[in-house]
């Protein structure tokens, strides 16, 4: 869940904000630099079935945090500049 190998510490918990709707979260990218992220509370709905009011935005970000920090590892990589806001499409299962 968001750690950093041997530093579980190095990077903020993720915060619900209210007057955006948004949960903002970090992600350490593959060179070991941080980036700061969001997904809007409809985005965790549609995607995850969250609550529609934000309510248990961290607690679905916990939940899933593997795929939407690969997906924000991905962006970054494509050229994404912070912070990354994630769409439903970025959180769809990617093909191999």
């Amino acid at each position: 869940m968001n750690q950093v190998p041997g530093n579980s510490s190095a990077l903020p918990p993720p915060v619900f904000h209210e007057d955006s709707g948004a949960l903002r979260f970090w992600v350490m990218l593959p060179e070991g630099r941080p980036i700061g992220a969001s997904v809007s509370r409809q985005v965790l709905h549609y995607r995850f079935q969250a609550r529609l009011d934000g309510s248990d935005a961290v607690a679905t970000y916990e939940a899933h945090c593997g795929e939407m920090d690969a997906a924000v590892v991905r962006r970054a990589q494509d050229g994404s500049i912070e912070p990354v806001m994630l769409r439903e499409n970025d959180l769809r299962p990617q093909r191999v």
